[in-house]
């Protein structure tokens, strides 16, 4: 009975597809005999539509390796149709490459530079987390008990009332403090159109940013230049504070490789304060 049923459906399955068993027997004899046209075998199936090209899916497949992630080619910015239009094209062109800071930092035509600068500080809020896994192994409370820069310590805001913390909880603590502000709808509405009031949010966000880098570079030198080297983060976020004026050129205390033969040593304790509203 399974099988009279069986049967029953493959006949039924033919003969509701006449046209589709027509269109294979013409084209296979079209293709012994050297005969009949394209035009005939569509003529056999009017309905079918003509084929499209697919659609470029940008995705990781299950399975893919590392190496092998994020491999398709990068494409112009006004054909990404997307909220986080901005946010895709600059990652694509870091995937592309790293050490084009130029390039990477120059604000895209017909594109304001107040949501470029918000999703840079975005993006550098998310590869600072790779730098401070890093760090952790060897900057634990007991080898840096303080928030050192060379000769800078810097209190942590995000306390009811600023106090020292140990480096590493500084770290971590300055890293959520910012990428809360950068997510908070009330300062940062839409990732779109950001006015001149939010925009000033970067300024703050830039400065305690930065004691980041300048811990890691003064006190865990090797993992810096090692990060340094592979992704120009610290190169970039640095060109982006200068091109927008974020950071004054007082509070730039890691040397240029020119200048790092040079760099003066302090002959005081510098403390430096910080509270929530700054």
């Amino acid at each position: 009975m399974l099988m009279e049923s069986q049967e029953l459906e493959s006949g039924n399955h033919v003969r509701n597809s006449p046209d589709q068993h027509h269109t294979m027997t013409l084209d296979s004899n079209n293709l012994k005999s050297g005969e009949g046209t394209d035009q005939e075998s569509v003529s056999s199936n009017p309905a079918s539509p003509p084929s499209q090209p697919k659609a470029f899916l940008e995705r990781n497949l299950p399975g893919t390796k590392d190496e092998k992630l994020y491999q398709w080619p990068p494409r112009p910015l006004d054909t990404i149709e997307s909220p986080f239009a901005l946010r895709e094209y600059l990652q694509a062109l870091i995937r592309q490459d790293p050490h084009n800071v130029d390039q990477l930092v120059a604000v895209p035509k017909d594109q304001n530079e107040n949501p470029w600068t918000y999703e840079h500080l975005c993006q550098v809020c998310l590869e600072l987390n790779y730098l401070i896994v890093q760090v952790e192994p060897e900057c634990t409370p007991e080898s840096c008990p303080e928030m050192r820069a060379e000769e800078w310590i810097y209190y942590c805001a995000t306390h009811p009332a600023p106090r020292e913390c140990c480096a590493i909880d500084y770290l971590t603590h300055t890293l959520d403090g910012a990428s809360a502000l950068l997510n908070n709808v009330k300062f940062f509405p839409s990732r779109i159109a950001i006015a001149s009031s939010a925009s000033k949010n970067f300024t703050s966000i830039a400065r305690r940013l930065y004691r980041i880098f300048a811990h890691t570079y003064f006190h865990h030198r090797d993992i810096f230049d090692a990060f340094e080297a592979e992704t120009s983060l610290y190169e970039r976020f640095l060109k982006v504070c200068k091109a927008r004026g974020l950071i004054t050129d007082k509070l730039i205390i890691i040397p240029e490789q020119s200048q790092e033969d040079e760099l003066p040593t302090l002959s005081t304790r510098q403390i430096m304060t910080r509270t929530n509203e700054e």
